[in-house]
């Protein structure tokens, strides 16, 4: 398997002292402190160039806006800075926000990224989260058009000699981009699959590599069967190499270390940043088509049209009961479980989340340490050879 390290680089200082009677205020300039961003840039690059070090395939870094959560509001800038402190790693940018930007502008970016990385660009694409769109001035209405055509002019740029394009929301005559991507045609593309319909079609279509769902469970299932049931109109087979899989970890000693380590990290994650508006937003209208849903058995439940309970009000108890079925642990029960999730999935990658929250720097490089010596070598030595769930799909 391959093993990337998904990191989300929460602001480097809890933003919990900020709450107001219980409640988190809009945070605007004079709760930000320039020195604490600074230093988590810093931290974050450090730990990178120690993940090469300890033998990971990859990192992995995503695009969010306006919010404490990630400081990653331009993936493409630390992709460029990684692909100069390092030589090895993959640099899967998961994802540029596709329906928020200029197309062409994201077409040259990769390109020049690739060879900045001397061909180790993972080009992931998205949609972006629907608060997003409030922040851009985008009609959420517009994402999935935006979507689809943003990536087809990023497609043409790095494969056609030329092109021009007339579609509803882009226009472009004549254009040749310079330079061209390193990899040829293009690097490879991965989406994350969080529950729409349309978005596994456009996967299948265009034979990109999944990530379904964020936890293990009907979602996922569902998700790899409609994804292998449109490869097959395509003519396509769906191998591990089109699925990848993101867990949290922790390793320690003990289960018990483990949680007492990593429990208050969850809590704020769970207490105070994703409720903060990064990843559930109420108002939807216009994001989600009426029949986005209609290829999973439980519809809405457990994808982010969803408001849900798992997100707020996270104790030491529920960090406890939740560890019982993570990868929280010692680095037997950690294995075990990562490569159980992955054959289930039959996922070929896997993306290690061992910083949701904001660790102290020592305990995130001694995390890295620890999973490259104890937890790594284990997992890139497993072979995921088939996709159950695909199997199960092209039997019915």
């Amino acid at each position: 398997m391959q093993v990337f390290a998904f990191d989300w680089m929460a602001y480097g200082q809890s933003v919990d002292r900020f709450r107001v009677n219980g409640e988190m205020p809009k945070l605007g300039r004079k709760e930000f402190d320039a020195q604490v961003a600074v230093d988590t840039y810093q931290n974050h690059l450090a730990a990178w160039v120690e993940m090469e070090k300890q033998g990971f395939d990859g990192i992995a870094i995503n695009e969010h806006h306006s919010t404490p959560f990630g400081l990653n509001n331009s993936p493409n800038l630390l992709a460029a800075a990684i692909s100069q402190l390092t030589t090895k790693l993959k640099i899967l940018v998961y994802a540029n926000l596709l329906p928020l930007h200029d197309p062409l502008r994201l077409a040259e970016e990769m390109a020049m990224l690739d060879c900045l990385s001397n061909g180790r660009l993972i080009a992931g694409v998205a949609r972006g989260a629907p608060r997003e769109y409030k922040i851009f001035g985008v009609p959420m209405s517009e994402s999935r058009g935006r979507f689809e055509e943003c990536f087809e002019v990023m497609r043409r740029a790095w494969v056609e000699e030329s092109f021009s394009f007339e579609g509803k929301f882009y226009k472009y005559q004549d254009v040749s981009i310079w330079p061209r991507p390193r990899q040829n045609p293009h690097p490879p593309v991965w989406v994350p699959v969080t529950g729409s319909k349309e978005t596994v079609e456009w996967a299948a279509k265009h034979n990109v590599t999944i990530t379904p769902g964020v936890f293990p469970g009907p979602m996922r299932e569902d998700s790899i069967r409609y994804f292998a049931h449109c490869m097959g109109q395509h003519g396509r087979v769906v191998t591990p190499n089109h699925i990848s899989i993101m867990v949290d970890c922790y390793v320690a000693d003990s289960k018990a270390q483990a949680v007492e380590e990593y429990g208050p990290y969850l809590m704020y994650l769970f207490n105070t940043l994703l409720p903060y508006g990064q990843v559930y937003q109420k108002d939807t209208k216009g994001y989600y088509s009426s029949t986005a849903f209609e290829h999973l058995r439980q519809g809405t439940k457990g994808t982010l049209a969803e408001d849900s309970t798992i997100f707020n009000a996270w104790t030491m108890e529920t960090v406890r009961a939740a560890a019982e079925n993570m990868p929280i642990g010692t680095a037997d029960e950690i294995v075990e479980r990562i490569i159980a999730e992955c054959n289930d999935a039959g996922a070929g990658s896997v993306l290690l989340v061992c910083n949701r929250a904001h660790l102290p720097q020592e305990m995130f490089l001694n995390q890295i340490q620890r999973i490259g010596r104890e937890v790594l070598p284990r997992l890139q030595a497993h072979n995921i050879s088939v996709v159950p769930h695909a199997r199960d799909a092209a039997a019915a």
